[in-house]
C-alpha cells in the first residue's frame, strides 16, 4: 500500500515530514493551515491531516478547564513539567477568548507558560476562540491530531474559560479536568451544572495558600458531585488539593487522570468514547461548512443589509427575514 504522504505535493510533504520528524516550527505552520479560512489553505490543510491520520491517535488527550483567576495556565505549565520529567512529550492548545467588539485575542498563554514553552519536548500553540461557543476553537480538534502525529503522546486542552456552553472540549478529549480556587466552594454555584456534570477529576489548586480553605473546598465539591448522576457509571469523581506554583499534588492529579483512562479502557468505553466524538466532530464540520456557504452565497450577501435594517427598524420580523434568506440560498 503506498504512503498517503507520497500522494501530497511536494512542498506538503516536506511540511508533513517534518511534523513527523518533531519539527515545533512545522508544526505551528501545519496548525496554521489548519486555522486559515482561506479556501486553498483549507484544501492543504485538509490533505496534510488525511495524510497524517494514520499516525494520530495515540495519545492521552486532557481537557482543562476552570473559572477566571484559578490558576489554569500555572496549573499546565506545572503538569507539563511534571510530564516532561516522566519521559512524555506535551502538547498544549490554549484557546484565548476573541472579542466580541475588536474581534481580536490577547494568546498571551506562551507567556503564562514561559518556562514550558523552553522546553525541546513541549509544544505550545494559543488559538482565538473566533467567537464559537463551546469553549475551544475551530480547528482545536484537528491540531490535536497533528500533535500527536508530531510525537506529543499528551495533548492538554486550555479552554477559554468556564460557562454553561464551554463544554465542547469534554467531546473531544478522553479526560476533563476542572481547576478551583480553596476559597471558591460556594462558587460551584457560579459554574453552570453542565460542566460538573462532565467533569472527571477536579484539582483545588493554590492550597497552599490556605490549606484549611482547600480542604473545605474539597469536601463542599465532593458533596455537589455525589448529588449528580456520574457520567461513567462507577466512577467517583475525585477531588485532588495541589498547588501548581509549588508544584505540590500534581502527581497525585495526574494518577487520578491515568486511572480514569485505564478504568475506560478496560471496559472499552474510551474506544466507544473516540468513536462518539470523531462523528460529533464531523457533524460540527457539516454544520460550520453550512454556515460559511450559507453567508457567501451571492443571493445572500445581496440581500442580507436590506434585511437586518429592516428588522432593525421593526418593519420585518426575524423570522420572516431568516425566512428570506433561506429562500434567497436555496435558488
Amino acid at each position: 500500500m503506498a504512503d498517503p504522504l507520497d500522494l501530497l505535493e511536494p512542498a506538503d510533504r516536506r511540511l508533513a515530514r517534518d511534523v513527523l520528524a518533531h519539527d515545533r516550527r512545522a508544526l505551528a505552520k501545519a496548525i496554521t493551515l489548519l486555522e486559515s479560512s482561506r479556501a486553498d489553505h483549507r484544501a492543504r490543510a485538509s490533505a496534510i491531516l488525511a495524510a497524517l491520520l494514520p499516525r494520530s491517535g495515540g495519545a492521552f488527550r486532557l481537557g482543562v478547564s476552570g473559572a477566571p483567576g484559578a490558576g489554569k495556565s500555572t496549573f499546565i505549565e506545572s503538569l507539563g513539567l511534571h510530564l516532561l520529567g516522566l519521559g512524555h512529550r506535551v502538547a498544549v492548545l490554549a484557546v484565548d477568548p476573541t472579542s466580541a467588539i475588536s474581534g481580536g485575542s490577547i494568546l498571551g498563554d506562551k507567556t503564562r507558560m514561559e518556562r514550558l514553552s523552553r522546553e525541546e519536548g513541549a509544544f505550545i500553540r494559543p488559538s482565538p476562540s473566533g467567537g464559537l461557543l463551546g469553549g475551544v476553537a475551530h480547528g482545536t480538534r484537528e491540531a490535536m491530531l497533528v500533535c500527536e502525529a508530531a510525537g506529543h503522546d499528551v495533548v492538554i486542552v486550555e479552554t477559554v474559560g468556564v460557562g454553561q456552553s464551554e463544554t465542547a472540549v469534554a467531546g473531544m478529549t478522553d479526560c476533563f479536568a476542572l481547576v478551583a480556587l480553596p476559597n471558591a466552594g460556594d462558587d460551584l454555584q457560579a459554574i453552570k451544572r453542565g460542566i460538573v456534570e462532565l467533569v472527571d477529576v477536579v484539582a483545588v489548586n493554590k492550597c497552599d495558600i490556605d490549606p484549611a480553605a482547600a480542604r473545605v473546598a474539597a469536601t463542599q465539591i465532593e458533596n455537589a458531585l455525589a448529588m449528580l448522576r456520574p457520567h461513567e457509571p462507577g466512577w467517583t469523581v475525585p477531588v485532588v488539593a495541589v498547588s501548581a506554583l509549588r508544584q505540590q499534588g500534581i502527581d497525585e492529579f495526574w494518577g487520578q487522570c491515568l486511572r480514569f483512562r485505564a478504568r475506560l479502557e478496560a471496559s472499552g468505553a474510551l474506544a466507544a468514547k473516540r468513536r462518539r466524538q470523531a462523528l460529533d466532530w464531523m457533524a460540527a464540520i457539516v454544520d460550520h461548512e453550512l454556515q460559511a456557504r450559507f453567508h457567501a452565497h451571492p443571493a445572500v450577501k445581496r440581500e442580507i443589509g436590506a434585511l437586518r435594517e429592516k428588522v432593525a427598524e421593526g418593519a420585518m420580523t426575524p423570522a420572516a427575514a431568516a425566512a428570506a434568506l433561506l429562500a434567497a440560498a436555496s435558488v
